[in-house]
């Protein structure tokens, strides 16, 4: 019931949120504030469960079903193990930062903006919950939907463009997974005579090679739209620039993941042979992007764009983990979803910040900020060096997994996304002399943080330094899934 809950409260609030805000304008934050509180409070449960791991049958641990459409094996069926959970966990966290840094930002039809930021991440919540297909699908859509009303109604100069983008790009993406989602399932119900959207029943699905190789496609082109990789990366520089700042933080810290999630969870699991032989295409997918993105990072002048584009490179890396397969590669993708989804969350709230204040997202027309606003612009520094993977954050204990565990399965690929190493400084250092270094001639006085953006930002490193130094509690969470899911693609 609990799971079942995690979503209800969340799309609850939602509808509260919109209602409190044709009575009272300010209240439909603070609406935001309580459920995300009451959401974070029901997590201890699951938390509570994993402790007794090792007494359990599987490594799932919560499980809520209830029949759906029976007549085609659709089931409402949720259930949760170490990964979606910290997942879980993220989308909070970070549903927290998106309200703080839409607190003052977001004046207008507040109750509707409220009303699609906690749509999007009771759709998220449900996307790492879902079991059958069906509902799966059902929930990617809902958490992309709100989206683009978030991009479209609140999102700044070319907002319209990049909302039709985002949505263009994920809904052709997404007819994609749904045919092969139907393909798949009329397959089955050819081999069993029986109709299952089933997530447990899918995996034993006998396929013929070139059966697999293209519903794996189908699956693939879906997730890394979402990721996003590289060929399908074009709409993200442009949502992210164009979107609110509660919008770019729930886009980049939690809504790519779901690509990375679906990959790992999905592709490899229910297609093991034609992902194994599809792996070299993958891998060299990530270290392409991982390295253009750096590049394309390093010639921005736009703040937001890039961040966006130092997202794409370090997507890159989840891609070479999930497609290298092996416990430390896995891992190591973990920790980067988490740990990447705090440092884009804090990178584009301090952006927004920024844009507020200067009203300017060009980073040439900022200079000299640190003598100014010294406080704002330590903390931006501090996540700078975390998006490069400084050693002691979390960036850095991800990215060193992942090439540790690709280098045994292609040494060439990894040498050349090791690479980014080089590269990531002159961006994120760049970024630093450009905008905070220099002469100041253009800002006489500028505010610093407030109470809540210091409480906000000061949470994130909090756990951008816990991740990096106490990495093993996250990853004794993740591995008995980890573990799990490569039994059943070993099968």
């Amino acid at each position: 019931m609990i799971l079942f809950l995690l979503i209800c409260l969340l799309q609850l609030g939602a509808f509260i949120a919109w209602f409190f805000g044709c009575w009272r304008p300010g209240a439909p934050r603070w609406v935001a504030i309580v459920v995300l509180t009451l959401e974070a409070l029901l997590l201890i449960f699951p938390y509570r469960a994993v402790e007794s791991i090792g007494s359990l049958p599987s490594a799932w641990f919560g499980y809520f079903y209830v029949p759906w459409i029976p007549r085609f094996g659709i089931e409402f069926y949720l259930a949760m193990d170490g990964f979606s959970l910290l997942l879980i966990t993220l989308t909070v966290v970070l549903g927290f930062i998106a309200v703080s840094s839409s607190w003052a930002e977001i004046k207008h039809r507040q109750g509707f903006f409220y009303f699609n930021l906690l749509s999007c991440l009771a759709g998220t919540v449900g996307v790492f919950m879902a079991i059958d297909l069906f509902l799966f699908f059902f929930f990617w859509e809902l958490m992309i939907i709100p989206m683009y009303f978030l991009i479209s109604i609140w999102g700044h100069e070319d907002r319209t463009y990049a909302a039709i983008k985002f949505f263009i790009f994920t809904q052709v993406s997404s007819l994609l997974m749904l045919l092969a989602i139907v393909a798949l399932v009329l397959i089955h119900r050819e081999a069993t005579g029986v109709y299952s959207f089933g997530y447990f029943e899918l995996l034993n699905t006998g396929l013929s090679p070139e059966a697999a190789f293209w519903l794996m496609l189908g699956f693939f082109i879906a997730f890394t739209v979402k990721l996003p990789a590289l060929p399908f990366h074009t709409w993200l520089p442009d949502a992210h620039t164009q979107a609110p700042t509660g919008g770019s933080v729930i886009l980049a810290g939690v809504m790519l993941k779901t690509g990375a999630y679906g990959l790992l969870r999905f592709v490899v699991p229910l297609f093991p042979d034609a992902a194994h032989q599809f792996a070299p295409v993958a891998m060299a997918m990530g270290a392409i992007g991982v390295l253009y993105a750096a590049v394309m990072a390093f010639a921005q002048s736009d703040l937001k764009r890039l961040i966006a584009y130092t997202s794409v490179s370090h997507m890159g890396f989840i891609l070479i983990g999930v497609f290298s397969w092996n416990g430390a590669a896995l891992q190591g993708a973990v920790i980067t979803m988490l740990a990447h989804g705090v440092s884009a969350a804090a990178l584009f709230m301090i952006a927004g910040i920024l844009q507020k204040r200067l009203h300017t997202r060009e980073i040439g027309n900022m200079g000299g900020l640190w003598s100014v606003v010294p406080g704002l612009s330590a903390v931006t520094l501090f996540f700078a060096l975390a998006s490069l993977g400084l050693p002691g954050l979390g960036n850095f204990i991800g990215e060193f997994l992942v090439l540790q565990g690709a280098f045994g399965v292609n040494r060439i690929l990894t040498a050349a996304a090791a690479l980014v190493l080089v590269l990531s400084p002159l961006y994120a250092l760049g970024m630093m002399q450009k905008g905070f270094y220099g002469p100041c001639s253009r800002h006489d006085f500028l505010p610093g943080f407030n109470r809540r953006e210091w409480a906000t930002l000061g949470l994130l490193v909090f756990i951008s330094v816990w991740l990096g130094l106490s990495p093993q509690a996250v990853l004794n969470v993740s591995a008995p899934a980890m573990q799990s899911a490569m039994e059943v693609a070993e099968r």
